[in-house]
């Protein structure tokens, strides 16, 4: 131990390096080994980078649809044949621009719930809804 009685008959205050001494060399084996295996390396060709003008960002449409039904292609009076023709043409743009659905609070949800049908059949994927912040 690190104290223990000498021929003097008091404790010797001599450090004990032994586990000291254990714990650096497996550390030094253990780091020998692992070593070479750090460098060997597995060659991957990386793509290269290429700088090309950002895209113009798609405007939404805004499909408005009032408490009698009545709907409003980005603020444009729309009658229902005319609202799936815009939607067949907007659904074949690459890429498909999102359609923000707003309508009124006293809307009732079956009418929004058929123009939202519509405008999936259609074929457009991104559709989202606007409300007013919180407050």
């Amino acid at each position: 131990m690190a104290f223990t009685t000498g021929s003097g008959g008091g404790p010797m205050a001599d450090i004990n390096v032994t586990p000291l001494v254990d714990v650096m060399l497996v550390l030094l084996i253990i780091f020998m080994i692992t070593a070479p295996l750090m460098s060997h390396k597995v060659k991957v060709t990386l793509p290269k980078a290429t700088l090309s003008a950002p895209e113009t960002p798609i405007q939404p449409i805004t499909l408005t649809i009032k408490a009698d039904g009545s709907k409003y292609w980005n603020d444009e009076s729309v009658n229902e044949g005319t609202f799936e023709q815009n939607l067949a043409i907007a659904a074949q743009r690459v890429p498909q621009p999102q359609l923000n659905v707003r309508a009124d609070g006293v809307t009732k949800y079956a009418i929004i719930d058929g123009a939202v049908t519509t405008v999936k059949k259609a074929g457009i994927r991104k559709v989202g809804f606007v409300s007013s912040p919180e407050r």
